[in-house]
């Protein structure tokens, strides 16, 4: 026990001499909250929408008046032209256009149903549809006021049910409150895996880790003694990323944080086990970051981080049943949002806990064989 806390003592002293270690782990959570917070979202909330005003007439005019007044769209000149409109969406200028054609104002006035051409750049499937909505929402409810004030028309609808709408867990549905979460655990299982490879690397490429075999230091001393201080940092990044998210982005935390720190100190000891196994099969850092890199992609865009995983194909939903990254996304955001309890995530508890044995006793096995 003496000789494991003489190399975790020893770990410790090498990271904070390091310079190159420390920003990685104070500036790196920081850094990645403020911007991909913000920038990781599928709201829309400036779409440019160029206006083909054939009617040019009062009621027309009105019309571009309701999206010019919207918080969603900009109004992007064009000539009235839609070969020039269309011009602007393929420079990507625009992301919509209208078409209002003429006889707009006479076609209401004689209470024949207007028609209005949108032409949506569809690049992007999730924006083009968003777009639509908002475009075509505000196009009914100014068709509508325009029956009922214009033409004094009173519509006799039957009577219907009353609905109230209640959105639970994110009542003022914040993207924020979806994606720090998530980003949180990235940055977790980059201290855990990433950080725990490199320096075991370092010491085969500074020839250290050949000293340190010939030395009456058990192999096991020697992985705790490396494994124990990224673990504890890796728990101290994910509670300084809890308080930077509370304190810049007001993100809930309406569960138990001893239950989800509980559950994340069984994940780091799968991603220091996955450290570890890249560090045996990797003789430099560069061969670390390319094998971690390619493992990492594929775990991080199948976890659910920007997509919901029961929309994804069934052999996707089974390989995610290996993707440890799936199982702490989906705690935290239970925990942290929903307010999740232990009998809520048990399966994704008892889940890691087996895959962190599993990789682990593997990691140390290959480590043994080849060090």
């Amino acid at each position: 026990m003496r000789a494991i806390l003489f190399i975790i003592q020893k770990e410790f002293l090498q990271i904070f001499r390091n310079k190159t270690m420390l920003p990685i782990i104070f500036l790196l959570p920081i850094i990645q909250l403020l911007i991909l917070a913000n920038a990781a979202t599928f709201e829309m909330k400036n779409i440019n929408i160029s206006v083909v005003d054939y009617d040019n007439s009062r009621i027309s005019r009105e019309v571009i008046s309701h999206f010019d007044a919207s918080t969603f769209f900009t109004i992007i000149p064009t000539e009235q032209s839609v070969e020039k409109a269309l011009e602007l969406v393929h420079s990507n200028r625009t992301d919509l256009v209208m078409v209002i054609p003429n006889g707009f104002e006479k076609d209401i006035d004689n209470s024949i149903a207007p028609k209005v051409q949108l032409l949506v750049n569809s690049i992007n499937g999730m924006g083009a549809s968003l777009a639509y909505a908002y475009s075509s929402s505000i196009l009914m409810n100014f068709t509508k006021n325009i029956a009922i004030k214009k033409l004094n028309v009173n519509i006799q609808t039957p009577p219907t049910i009353s609905t109230q709408t209640s959105y639970w867990y994110n009542p003022e549905l914040k993207y924020s409150h979806f994606m720090v979460p998530g980003i949180l655990v990235i940055l977790v299982t980059i201290i855990g895996m990433f950080l725990t490879a490199l320096n075991l690397v370092r010491e085969k490429e500074l020839g250290t880790i050949e000293q340190i075999n010939v030395t009456p230091i058990k192999r096991y001393q020697f992985i705790i003694g490396k494994l124990v201080p990224f673990w504890i940092i890796a728990m101290f990044e994910l509670a300084f990323g809890l308080l930077v998210g509370k304190l810049l982005f007001d993100i809930p935390i309406n569960g138990s944080l001893t239950l989800l720190f509980s559950f994340a100190g069984v994940f780091l000891v799968l991603a220091l086990g996955g450290g570890l196994l890249l560090s045996s099969i990797s003789s430099s850092q560069q061969q670390v970051m390319f094998v971690a890199f390619f493992f990492m992609i594929v775990f991080v865009l199948m976890s659910g981080i920007f997509t919901s995983t029961e929309s994804m194909p069934n052999w996707a939903q089974i390989f995610n049943r290996i993707n440890p990254l799936y199982y702490f996304m989906k705690v935290i955001r239970m925990v942290l949002v929903k307010g999740a309890n232990l009998s809520d995530i048990r399966e994704s508890f008892i889940s890691v806990s087996i895959l962190a044995v599993t990789m682990l006793s593997f990691a140390i096995f290959r480590y043994k064989k080849t060090s």
